[in-house]
This record gives structure tokens, C-alpha cells and sequence, in this order.
């Protein structure tokens, strides 16, 4: 008979943190360990550094060793693990400190990841405190047990993979074989070894991925994680390659290492999730109905918010072509559009999973796909995490570092402090909000120049003092079905008068800031002319709505201001490529 949830003590509490501690600690270890072999540099903290996580975990379990609320197997394993953190520094003293043979940097990192996984499963056993017989395992499907396939998969492609980033350039100098396919140099073998589980590991990653989207639809973490580990598997192969035919350099390094530790972690989390035996029952999930495939790819569609993109895009366009004032390279165009638009489309997906109880509320947003129930909401949180990630690994390998943590910079932005923070619980949503979609000017800055200027800045305040009035003329037609979403926009909070209000001094701030793009060198007199016409146009609106308040003018101000920054982002390109 299960036992009745107690609420965590003082030392539960302290020991969870402790734990996760100790697993950010051998994360740190692994990955910097990994980036020093990659990049060829010394590692950057003494070899005794990496015993931290092993200190943390020690403090965390050794004081309720005999109550803590765990199985023998995850208690003995916690104990092996305290042993073996104990010679990792050893085997990084011995290779950084006496250069001696790669095995000592496999041999860590293979028991430092072995040691991850079990303190992962303890903060999963911290996390419920009071239950009896905590974390029971089982994998008794084919999707569990493909699961705990790839993880081994996973585990070894990293163990293999310190071995040859230390020994790649004495041993394999060719892409994809190194000496063919029956060399005789031992050496060699253990590349090839690499490679084909990295290869084989992704083909079951695949079969994991099409399994989980077919079979989880009802647990929207599953089929995330089932979605992030694939992708960044693939990305760990695809930088992996890259390295090996040549693409060398920190920024491939520091990737390479990075998303190893990241989809080791995430891989024994979904094993974790997957394999627990749940000591309630879970309710029964809402069936979702099945649909044709082209009504799913237009639901899967209208997750990305299409319009919103289309916008963002052309600003981002207009940031390449007034950062290089030329027409920037089109491979970095393809890359960076579709980089941003993955972003941009993944961040909508993920706002549409976050507000799909409030869009259930709204007359607006009452037939979007999670509301009417055509897709399920672990599809749309899936779907938009794997977008943001392709997103990022597409501008990073393919246009630059800069433009890929601008990119992540705008969806952290968008999905946590605007959709998570700001949008319920403050009138000034829209305002602080607003960022979120200043930044794609900025990553079109950074992939035409690799850096941003004080140019690229002023566009970022452009479009952040546009967002305002643009959103609360919607907000002043669609009022009251904020006030049922219980979303404290302007007209709902401050009311309809003093929308109009902050709407024309929002508007007139926007046009003096558009006319400061020739003092600081952004632009010349064709942006410069055009934009105090738009400028006027859009002030004469905003005046009209001030002076009176009726739906149809409140709709032109919202459509019009559309039109408003799309034909300033025109101007902006056409100037830098004739002026």
C-alpha cells in the first residue's frame, strides 16, 4: 500500500540543492574537460577542481545515508559513485600534468558520466520525499527499452570521443574513413569505432524520435526530451564531423562540448521519466482526436504564428543588408532566414502551449489548434523546443556564434520573461515584452558583421517602441477578451482613454527615433525622407485615434503600423544598397 506525500523537510530540501549542485559541477567538468581537448588548450582549473561535485554530493546524502528515502541499488550505486568521483582527479592530473596516453581522459570521462547518471537519479528520488519504494525502474515497451538503447549509445559515443579528440591528429587526418576500410593501424580502429556508433546511435535516435511522436502524445516532457535529445544528438554527430574534415576553432569546440554534456543529461532524464513506475495513477489523457495530414502540417503551422514571422524575418533582413550596406552573401541569407525563422516559429509554438488555457477563454484565440483540441499540447511544447534548438545550430554552425546566442537570447526573452512572467501578471507586458521582437534586427546585424554597433542598437529601439502602440490598438477592439483571459493589458487595467493616450506618445517617440538612423551613421537622406513621410502618416493615425476612439480606427492604427515598420525596413535596405 502506497504511503500518504509528506511534505519535504528542512534536509530534503537541503539535500535536493546540494545534489543539483553536484550535478552542475560534473557538468561543468565534463564540458570544459571536453573543450580543452577539442580546442588544444590547457585545462583551466587545477586537476582537484572536478572532486567538487563529489564534496556536494558527499554532503548532500552522507547525513540521512541511512533514512534518505531510496533504494539499496541507487544507495550502493551513490556510494561507488563517492568512490570513483574520488580518482577522477587523478585521471585529469595524470593526462593535463604528465601528457600520458588518451585512455586516462576516456577512462574520466566515462566514469564522471557514469556518476552524472546517478546523481540525476537521486535528485530524482529527492524530488518526492516520503514516498515508499521511490524510483522503481521499469522498461517493459520497445519505446522504453529504445530509450535506454540510446543512452547507451549516447554514454559510449562521449567515452569514445575523449579518447579521439586526443588522438586525432596522430591516428585519423580523413573524413569519413581514416586509412580505409581494413586499415591495420590500431589507432584507427578506435575512430572508426567512434564513428560508427555515433552513426548507428543517430539511426536509433531516428527510430526513438518517429516511436515517441507516435506513442507519448499524452506526456508532453517525454516528448520533449524525446524531441531535444534527438535533435542535439545529431547536432553532437553533425559538430563531430565538421571537427574531423577540418572545421576546427574554439567556437566548434566549445559547441561540441557543450551539447555533449547536454545530451547526456537530457538522455538520462528521459530514461529516468520513462522508466519510473508512477506510485499514483495518472489520469486518464484527453483523447485527441486523429486528422487528415495536411489539416496537421496547417495546425502544426499556425503554432508559428506564420504572419508574425514574415515580420520578423523582414526586419531581420533589413539588419544584414544595413549592417554589410551590401547584399550580404546568400548562403548567409538562406541561413540566417531560416535560422530565424525556426526561432521565431519555435517561440510561438511554445507561447501557444504556455497561454492554451487562457486562449481557451478568448473569443480571438478560441480556434487555435491546442484550444480546439486538432493537436495535443506535448506536441506543440515537442514541436517548438525542436524548433528553438534547430534554430540555434543552424546560425551557429552555419552563420556565427554571435547570431545564434542573440537568436537563444530572443526565445529565452519571449517564452520566460514576457509569455511565463510579464504577459499576466503587469500592465506593462507589451512594454518590457517588446524586446523579444526587437531582437531579429540584431541577429541579421550580427550574421552580416559578426559584432553590433551602436547602429544595430537603434534598430533594437525602434521596433522596442514600436511594439506598444501597434498591440494595444488590438488590445483596445479586443479589450474585453483580455479581461476574460485575465490578461492585464492597458485598456483593461488603465482604460480605453488612456490607451489612445500612450498610444500617440508611444507613436511620437517611434518617428524621433526613426529620424536618429542618419546622425548615428546608419542611414542617408532615401531612409531618412521616407521615414519622416511614414512618420507623419503613422502620427496622423495615432492623432485621429487620440481625438476619437472607434473600432475601425483602432484596427487601421493596428494594420497600418504593420505595414508601418515592414516599409521602414524597405527603406533601411534600399538605402544602404543605393546610398
Amino acid at each position: 500500500m502506497l504511503e500518504r506525500r509528506q511534505p519535504p523537510t528542512a534536509l530534503n530540501q537541503l539535500s535536493l540543492i546540494l545534489m543539483i549542485g553536484a550535478a552542475l559541477a560534473i557538468s561543468a567538468a565534463i564540458t570544459v574537460l571536453d573543450f580543452s581537448m577539442q580546442a588544444g588548450v590547457p585545462l583551466p582549473f587545477p586537476p582537484w577542481l572536478p572532486a567538487l561535485g563529489t564534496i556536494l554530493l558527499a554532503a548532500a546524502v552522507l547525513p540521512g545515508w541511512r533514512t534518505m528515502p531510496a533504494p539499496a541499488w541507487l544507495r550502493g550505486s551513490m556510494a561507488l559513485c563517492l568512490v570513483a568521483s574520488l580518482g577522477q582527479a587523478v585521471l585529469i592530473g595524470l593526462r593535463f600534468s604528465y601528457n600520458i596516453a588518451p585512455w586516462s581522459a576516456a577512462a574520466y570521462m566515462t566514469s564522471a558520466l557514469l556518476v552524472q547518471a546517478v546523481v540525476l537519479a537521486s535528485i530524482q528520488t529527492a524530488r518526492r520525499p516520503g514516498m515508499a519504494g521511490s524510483l522503481g525502474l521499469c522498461y517493459d515497451t520497445l519505446f522504453s527499452r529504445l530509450v535506454l538503447l540510446v543512452m547507451g549509445f549516447v554514454l559510449f559515443s562521449l567515452a569514445s570521443g575523449a579518447f579521439v579528440s586526443l588522438s586525432s591528429a596522430e591516428a585519423c587526418s580523413s573524413w569519413p574513413l581514416c586509412g580505409g576500410v581494413f586499415s591495420q593501424v590500431p589507432g584507427e580502429w578506435v575512430h572508426m569505432l567512434h564513428r560508427l556508433a555515433v552513426g548507428l546511435g543517430g539511426l536509433l535516435a531516428v527510430w526513438m524520435f518517429h516511436l515517441g511522436w507516435r506513442t507519448q502524445r499524452s506526456r508532453p516532457w517525454v516528448l520533449t526530451l524525446v524531441t531535444a535529445v534527438a535533435i542535439l544528438f545529431a547536432a553532437q554527430g553533425l559538430i563531430g564531423a565538421l571537427i574531423a574534415s577540418g572545421r576546427s576553432g574554439q567556437v566548434f569546440a566549445g559547441l561540441h562540448a557543450v551539447t555533449g554534456a547536454a545530451v547526456w543529461v537530457l538522455s538520462v532524464i528521459l530514461v529516468l521519466e520513462v522508466g519510473q513506475i508512477r506510485p499514483l495513477p495518472a489520469p486518464e489523457p484527453a483523447r485527441i482526436p486523429e486528422s487528415d495530414r495536411w489539416q496537421r502540417l496547417r495546425d502544426f503551422s499556425a503554432l508559428t504564428k506564420p504572419v508574425i514571422v514574415l515580420l520578423l524575418l523582414a526586419t531581420t533582413l533589413g539588419g544584414m543588408i544595413a549592417g554589410a550596406r551590401a547584399w550580404p552573401a546568400w548562403q548567409t541569407v538562406v541561413w540566417t532566414l531560416l535560422g530565424g525563422a525556426l526561432a521565431a516559429g519555435g517561440s510561438g509554438a511554445i507561447n501557444q502551449y504556455i497561454d492554451r488555457h487562457v486562449d481557451a477563454r478568448m473569443k480571438r484565440t478560441s480556434r487555435r489548434p491546442l484550444v480546439a483540441g486538432r493537436l495535443a499540447p506535448a506536441e506543440a511544447l515537442a514541436f517548438g523546443v525542436g524548433l528553438c534548438l534547430l534554430a540555434f545550430y543552424i546560425l551557429a554552425l552555419f552563420v556565427n556564434l554571435l547570431a545564434a546566442l542573440l537568436s537563444f537570447a530572443g526565445m529565452v526573452y519571449y517564452v520566460w520573461l514576457y509569455s511565463l512572467v510579464l504577459k499576466k501578471t503587469t500592465v506593462q507586458n507589451i512594454v518590457i515584452g517588446g524586446g523579444a521582437g526587437a531582437i531579429p534586427p540584431l541577429v541579421g546585424w550580427a550574421a552580416a558583421t559578426g559584432e553590433i554597433s551602436l547602429a544595430a542598437g537603434l534598430l533594437f529601439v525602434i521596433v522596442f517602441f514600436w511594439t506598444p502602440p501597434h498591440f494595444w490598438a488590438l488590445a483596445l477592439i479586443r479589450a474585453k477578451d483580455y479581461a476574460r483571459g485575465g490578461i492585464p493589458m492597458l485598456p483593461v487595467v488603465r482604460g480605453e482613454r488612456e490607451t489612445r493616450r500612450q498610444i500617440l506618445a508611444y507613436t511620437l517617440v517611434l518617428v524621433a527615433l526613426t529620424l536618429l538612423a542618419w546622425p548615428v551613421g546608419l542611414a542617408g537622406w532615401i531612409y531618412t525622407a521616407g521615414a519622416l513621410l511614414l512618420g507623419l502618416w503613422l502620427i496622423g493615425i495615432a492623432y485621429r485615434l487620440w481625438r476619437e476612439y472607434t473600432p475601425k480606427l483602432a484596427w487601421k492604427m493596428y494594420r497600418q503600423s504593420s505595414m508601418y515598420l515592414l516599409y521602414l525596413f524597405v527603406l533601411l535596405a534600399v538605402d544602404a544598397l543605393v546610398g
